[in-house]
C-alpha cells in the first residue's frame, strides 16, 4: 500500500458544499474532503434515513450526534449514539445505516483500509 503524505491543514467543514444522496428513504448529505486516496465526510442523515444499499466499502465511522442504527448482512445490528464508531475493512462485512431521528457522522475511507 502506498500513501499520499497529507500536510498539516484545517478544514473548515462549513465552506465545503455539501451533496444530497437520496436513501431507500431520508437523504445524506455529504461534505467531503479528498486527500489522495483518503475520503473523509461529513455526513448528515435525515430523521426516517435508510440506506438504499449494502455496502461493501470499508470505513473508519463516529457518530458525533443522534443515534445510528447499523445493519449486517448475516442480522446482527448496533445501535450507536454520539462519542461511538465502529471500524471494518472492503469486502469483510456488509453493513447499511439507518437513522429514526438523524444524526451527523464523520466518515473515514480510502486503501489503507483495503484487506
Amino acid at each position: 500500500m502506498t500513501t499520499s503524505p497529507i500536510p498539516f491543514q484545517v478544514t473548515d467543514w462549513a465552506r465545503i458544499p455539501a451533496t444530497e444522496h437520496p436513501g431507500e428513504t431520508g437523504v445524506a448529505y455529504w461534505r467531503t474532503l479528498q486527500l489522495g486516496s483518503l475520503r473523509v465526510r461529513m455526513v448528515e442523515y435525515s430523521a426516517g434515513y435508510m440506506a438504499d444499499h449494502w455496502c461493501q466499502k470499508g470505513h473508519l465511522l463516529f457518530v458525533t450526534e443522534g443515534e445510528l442504527l447499523t445493519e449486517l448482512a448475516d442480522g446482527q445490528t448496533f445501535r450507536m449514539s454520539a462519542g461511538m464508531s465502529y471500524e471494518v475493512s472492503d469486502e469483510l462485512s456488509s453493513h447499511r445505516s439507518s437513522t429514526e431521528h438523524g444524526a451527523k457522522l464523520i466518515i473515514v475511507d480510502g486503501s489503507f483500509l483495503s484487506s
